[in-house]
């Protein structure tokens, strides 16, 4: 486990770039965290380690937004997916099989299924008295 104290966007952001390096092809990111936490924030900065060409939005309405890149990354937003045909239905396991990096925001919604693919988790909490402030901890194969 390792936790970082990030004191704006721009520091969460390059806490995912950092990251990035590190993340085995297939890996998977299950984050934690309220909205507005910063989980888009790190995906940013992960799509930026990896070299992704396109631009990093948030996954809320389309479920999943594909980067691409010389190490794609997958971000799915799973606050509507409860099921495994569900994770299925929008290709989930098929991104993983495919090497691209998986991120997972709302994994709490599908956390006995994530827990199968052993996935490094992020939890993504504001600290008081500061409103850019984040406690980021990361557990799992780069925590």
């Amino acid at each position: 486990m390792a936790e970082y104290i990030t004191h704006s966007r721009a520091e969460t952001v390059a806490l995912g770039r950092t990251l990035a390096p590190t993340l085995p092809p297939g890996a998977l990111i299950a984050f934690t965290g309220g909205l507005g936490a910063g989980k888009t924030a790190f995906c940013q900065g992960l799509a930026e380690g990896l070299h992704c060409t396109d631009p990093v939005s948030s996954p809320t309405f389309a479920i999943v937004n594909y980067y691409r890149g010389p190490r794609p990354f997958a971000h799915f937003d799973l606050y509507r997916i409860h099921t495994e045909e569900d994770l299925s239905a929008a290709g989930f396991y098929d991104y993983l099989d495919a090497g691209a990096i998986v991120a997972a925001e709302w994994s709490e919604n599908c956390a006995a299924l994530l827990a199968q693919e052993r996935p490094i988790t992020i939890d993504i909490a504001p600290l008081p008295g500061d409103p850019t402030a984040r406690r980021i901890t990361i557990t799992g194969a780069a925590g």
